[in-house]
């Protein structure tokens, strides 16, 4: 009995493999099924973490991605990167190799697709231009550009036993190149490596410029492959969306914010300290309101219909300490606008500072937020 038993799997096995598995003779003309809808960011565990060993293994379990699918959420965004996953001589670091391939296998289980984001590498990070550095070299280096193809090819090999209706790649998080055009030299040429791999996987692309709505209209997307999807982030107006953030200026601001309207009026921009007024000049006269996210989105849009292809706005959210009345009325101008386009989109964040899931005390720290997101239109079936 056991052995047919074993035959049985081994059929199934061998079943799910052909149909899982892409293969080189398959063309980018046919469409996956890879439909995507409400989802959330699952940061700072693989990502932007300084947590290894025990306390990483146990940050994401399978009760997050069983809630996730119980509060109705459709998929998630991975953010991976390359510190986490090979040391500086290039080695693969086992450990967090096994904790994706685990995490697409219990989004899998519990109906979530998944987009594996390669979110910071060493020879970029998209903050770098904002602390002053230099180290971004990977516009300018043949070398750090087949790193990048490399990482990719090893992703790829690890990970292409999954469905491509149910797993997609994100090959770089918010690029930030001087020129449009060395991003776009840059996603042709990451985009054949992995095409010549796997040619019907979705691959998310981004717009230059911190994936910038407002740069949408430079990228240059690759012709006739209709297994992409296109992103943008979105977090405007910052100063309300990252009010009291420390790692950015605009954080430094203690007055009075609104939404929606005029962010700053004119009273508190007189009482605002001299040095961060140059700053808030721009929130003195700018109205924020569902008619200028409208606007915003509007290059994107066009460009998603020009290409017929998915939009998708990978990050927004507010910051934990901004006031919720105001986070709220934000939210569901968003969520009206991402529902009247048909825009898919993964809040930032899960559990971090700007998520609703207290992993510390096994509780949410924003039912309110959770509960508007979930009045957003879900997956079409």
């Amino acid at each position: 009995m056991k052995k047919i038993l074993f035959m049985v799997a081994l059929v199934a096995t061998a079943m799910w493999t052909m149909t899982a598995c892409t293969s080189k003779e398959e063309s980018t003309d046919e469409q996956n099924n890879f439909r995507i809808r409400r989802g959330t960011n699952l940061s700072h565990w693989l990502s932007q973490s300084e947590e290894r060993g025990e306390k990483r293994q146990q940050h994401i379990q399978e009760d997050d991605f069983e809630r996730l699918e119980q509060l109705g959420f459709d998929f998630v965004r991975i953010p991976i990167d390359e510190v986490q996953f090979w040391d500086e001589e290039g080695n693969k670091l086992p450990e967090a190799w096994d904790l994706l391939t685990n995490a697409l296998q219990l989004a899998g289980k519990h109906h979530l697709r998944a987009i594996v984001d390669l979110h910071i590498i060493r020879s970029h990070y998209f903050n770098a231009v904002n602390e002053g550095g230099d180290g971004n070299t990977l516009f300018t280096s043949e070398e750090a550009q087949q790193g990048l193809i490399n990482m990719w090819y090893q992703l790829s090999d690890a990970l292409k036993g999954f469905s491509t209706d149910s797993v997609a790649y994100e090959f770089m998080n918010e690029p930030v190149a001087d020129d449009h055009e060395q991003w776009n030299m840059l996603v042709a040429k990451v985009h054949k490596a992995l095409r010549e791999r796997e040619p019907q996987r979705t691959l998310v692309v981004g717009s230059n410029r911190w994936q910038g709505y407002e740069t949408m209209k430079y990228l240059k997307v690759p012709e006739g492959d209709k297994n992409i999807v296109l992103s943008f982030h979105y977090y405007n107006p910052m100063l309300l969306t990252h009010y009291g953030a420390w790692w950015t200026p605009l954080g430094k601001y203690k007055g009075k914010v609104n939404y929606p309207g005029v962010i700053v009026s004119k009273e508190d921009y007189e009482a605002a300290p001299d040095s961060l007024k140059p700053l808030l000049e721009p929130y003195t006269t700018q109205e924020w309101n569902i008619d200028k996210i409208r606007a915003d989105f509007k290059d994107a849009i066009e460009v998603a219909k020009k290409y017929n292809l998915q939009l998708f706005c990978g990050e927004w959210g507010v910051y934990e300490p901004v006031d919720r009345e105001l986070a709220y009325k934000w939210t569901k101008d968003m969520l009206s606008v991402f529902d009247e386009f048909d825009i898919a989109w993964t809040t930032w964040c899960y559990d971090a500072d700007f998520g609703f899931w207290d992993q510390e005390k096994n509780d949410y720290k924003d039912k309110p937020l959770v509960d508007l997101l979930m009045s957003a239109e879900g997956l079409e079936k």
